[in-house]
């Protein structure tokens, strides 16, 4: 093994987030475009004292670069980030503190705790698909049909049997004998619609305990008398006290993890 491809591969197993999925994604489709035969494009000209020279860029290429771009987009909407950023944004909006916390504070929380969540899928992924074709073993193919079933399993697991029948339904099929025949095109919409009624829920339930501290408060200032005073702004430090004293962020990130893998 070159020394390039074992620096390689000593990257790929320090690596431990969800970009080790375009790498693997990148590293399974750079060969195939390098065996591409096809003419490419005009992509930049460059002049000089002694002439000019044209760089072409192939269109297997193009695709492969306007497919990264949606790759980060794709792979969220594939793991456990839908269900997190929902239900910290439903929390945010029960505690009515207005954009505390911030949304890069949201989105970076949601981030590091989908990581969290999907670190055994990852492992798999790595160990399965990622290790064996840097070491040569196995071929691209291979590779993209190893690294699949890992994803594939954690989306069955979160996906509800009635919203993948929907979707087969939708598209005309017959169904399948086995989950792990399901494909991606159905099963990706069918976990994204399940992963979002359960975000609801979970965020239906964090919304109850506010509600009511908002509802005491506004009865109180109508027996008083104090129908202008707006009753979210006496009710926001009560619901802040509870939340803090219920020590509320870590009850909240331990139930989402949890509700992963029960």
């Amino acid at each position: 093994m070159s020394a390039a491809r074992r620096t390689r591969c000593v990257r790929t197993r320090r690596s431990g987030s969800p970009v080790t999925l375009l790498w693997m994604l990148a590293a399974l489709g750079l060969p195939l475009l390098a065996q591409a035969a096809t003419p490419g494009i005009p992509a930049f000209a460059v002049q000089s004292s002694g002439g000019g020279q044209t760089y072409t860029l192939t269109i297997q290429l193009l695709a492969l670069m306007t497919a990264i771009t949606l790759l980060p987009a794709a792979l969220l909407m594939m793991t456990a980030f839908t269900r997190i950023i929902i239900v910290l944004s439903i929390l945010r909006q029960a505690l009515g503190a207005g954009q505390s916390p911030p949304n890069q504070v949201l989105i970076g929380l949601a981030l590091f705790l989908t990581l969290f969540v999907m670190s055994p899928v990852i492992d798999k992924i790595r160990t399965d698909a990622i290790a064996p074709y840097m070491a040569g073993s196995i071929d691209t193919s291979a590779a993209l049909e190893r690294g699949v079933v890992p994803l594939k399993t954690f989306m069955l697991e979160q996906t509800r049997e009635s919203d993948i029948a929907a979707f087969v339904r939708m598209s005309g099929g017959k169904g399948y004998a086995t989950a792990q025949e399901v494909p991606l095109t159905i099963l990706a919409p069918a976990f994204v619609t399940s992963e979002l009624k359960t975000a609801f829920q979970i965020g239906f339930l964090l919304f109850i305990p506010f509600v009511i501290i908002d509802l005491v408060v506004a009865s109180v200032l109508m027996s008083m008398g104090m129908m202008m005073l707006s009753p979210v702004l006496i009710s926001l430090p009560f619901k802040l006290m509870l939340f803090v004293l219920v020590d509320g962020w870590t009850l909240v990130m331990g139930s989402l993890a949890s509700s992963f893998y029960h």
